[in-house]
């Protein structure tokens, strides 16, 4: 991982953003990556966060942060507000199988609860439609040991199992950030993301975000992306000097510094 200065971003039409330990510090956005977004929309960039957090917790932000749209639960669902319209929501999977998929994950989810000593369903678990949460992180500690246990469990019901840096994920379908970014892009523009990746930026902190860093020529990693160093087979291509918003803050000064 190279330092940020070390980023020359080039002709770059949007950001991507992962959420918890990225944009947020303690749990909440601050003032400064709140008005990073600002000055990145503001200069005419296309704006995204994309998360593992549930639909329903999206909901305020999306209507509130200056993004373009959120894509939440790993890609599955997105929600859209446009100024003075009611907040839209679009899903990568229909609605009968949304349905299916939810009554096996719950049954998933309650035999994890039951065989895992410690492994608890995230407090957030309320507002998810297309996946479940653990928590190993957030509201709980949880060793490495057990993480993997829920992982290999979830595996072996066939869900795609994925670790934050404060929940364990998993859901039912062949989604995944990538995956997410690609659809939201030719959703709301109309565009190929794939044919113009060197000019989009994707921002992460944690181990479920090697799927951006190995694909995006331009994917940076907040500094406290360094706790998962030896558990990162695809790390970010660069790093920034501060952790979390702080981080999140001086990547969006560089990158419009770049533009001017």
């Amino acid at each position: 991982m190279r330092p940020l200065a070390d980023w020359q971003p080039g002709r770059i039409l949007g950001v991507f953003t992962d959420i918890d330990d990225t944009l947020t510090t303690e749990g909440a956005i601050t003032t400064d990556a709140l008005q990073a977004l600002a000055d990145l929309k503001a200069t005419g960039l296309k704006v995204v966060p994309i998360t593992g957090r549930p639909v329903g917790w999206c909901e305020p932000f999306a209507r509130s942060w200056p993004v373009d749209a959120i894509v939440a639960e790993n890609g599955a669902v997105a929600l859209q507000h446009i100024h003075g319209q009611a907040l839209h929501k679009r899903y990568q999977q229909d609605v009968s199988t949304r349905a299916a998929h939810f009554a096996r994950m719950q049954q998933v989810l309650t035999r994890i609860e039951c065989e895992i000593p410690g492994a608890r369903r995230s407090r957030d678990s309320a507002g998810r439609e297309t996946d479940i949460a653990i928590d190993h992180s957030e509201f709980a500690q949880m060793p490495q040991t057990t993480i993997d246990a829920v992982v290999h469990l979830m595996q072996a019901e066939g869900l795609t199992a994925t670790v934050s840096s404060i929940h364990i994920n998993g859901w039912y379908g062949d989604h995944d950030k990538l995956a997410g970014a690609r659809w939201i892009v030719r959703e709301l523009w109309g565009r190929d993301l794939d044919a113009e990746l060197d000019r989009w930026v994707y921002v992460g902190d944690s181990t479920n975000d090697q799927v951006m860093f190995k694909h995006f020529p331009h994917s940076v990693g907040v500094a406290n992306i360094r706790r998962f160093a030896d558990r990162l087979q695809n790390p970010p291509r660069y790093v920034t000097q501060g952790e979390r918003g702080a981080g999140f803050s001086q990547l969006s000064v560089h990158l419009l510094r770049g533009r001017a």
